[in-house]
């Protein structure tokens, strides 16, 4: 018993040190003058989070805060041994109602704190080369014969016969961004595997242009019909560039992250 009570004993002493050991090295770390530099511009780099926005079925993705990671950041210009603001470390802050807690939910439109849109492209080649050429980030729906492992496009699954074979295709890649268009998609296959649920904001034929330009804002997701006509495409690229919208490909619109 006394062995017991010694050994208690001892494990108590430990305890305590380890304790008393690192509550110094707080202190110290709290005094130093890196540290103090990076308390005083601690606030000109908080970000609050965006909530995600919930309105029956649907739902608008929210934006991710930001703040410093102190003691990474300390860590990180305590080997240069001064302060300097090009070694923060930056840790993401969740907003209370994310997107990620909310799946079962579908996306018809990104946040507009982004400034931009994005576009989903049906199988129209022309639009699709046009977009190549120029450079325009969009993304495309494909089945497995489509898959193209080294496509300028985001790719999304939307093959009914072999949505499994596309599905490992993309996985092999590391090219599945894990969205389902919903209006081609069963909703609780999707939910199934987890997948974000998204439908278009606006549709773009060749008799809706003046609609579609009435309702451009930022946060929209475009899609665009298979007939739909390469001059249509032009001008709504042109009222696009006049409202300054960046063009993102769907899964950037909708990530929470703010970049």
């Amino acid at each position: 018993m006394k062995n017991v009570y010694k050994s208690l004993g001892l494990l108590g002493i430990m305890v305590f040190s380890f304790y008393y050991t690192e509550k110094i090295a707080v202190i110290m770390q709290n005094k130093s003058p890196i540290m103090q530099s990076i308390n005083q511009i601690e606030n000109n780099y908080l970000e609050s989070p965006v909530n995600a926005t919930i309105e029956g079925d649907s739902i608008t993705p929210g934006i991710m805060g930001k703040m410093i990671n102190k003691t990474k950041s300390y860590v990180n210009m305590k080997s240069f041994g001064i302060f300097n603001e090009y070694y923060l470390v930056f840790d993401t802050i969740k907003p209370d109602v994310s997107l990620e807690d909310n799946k079962d939910k579908i996306i018809v439109k990104g946040n507009k704190k982004k400034n931009a849109i994005a576009f989903l492209i049906e199988d129209n080649l022309q639009v699709r080369d046009y977009f190549l050429d120029q450079k325009i980030k969009a993304s495309v729906f494909i089945n497995e014969q489509a898959f193209d492992k080294n496509s300028f496009f985001e790719q999304i699954n939307n093959d009914e016969r072999s949505y499994k074979n596309t599905e490992s295709l993309l996985n092999r890649n590391n090219l599945n961004t894990n969205i389902c268009y919903i209006k081609a998609m069963d909703k609780d296959f999707c939910l199934k595997n987890k997948k974000y649920l998204i439908s278009e904001t606006l549709t773009l034929n060749n008799i809706n242009f003046i609609d579609v330009k009435k309702g451009l804002e930022s946060g929209v997701i475009i899609l665009i019909k298979e007939n739909t006509s390469l001059e249509n495409v032009k001008l709504l690229l042109k009222e696009i560039q006049f409202k300054g919208l960046k063009i993102l490909t769907v899964s950037e619109l909708i990530n929470e992250k703010k970049d």
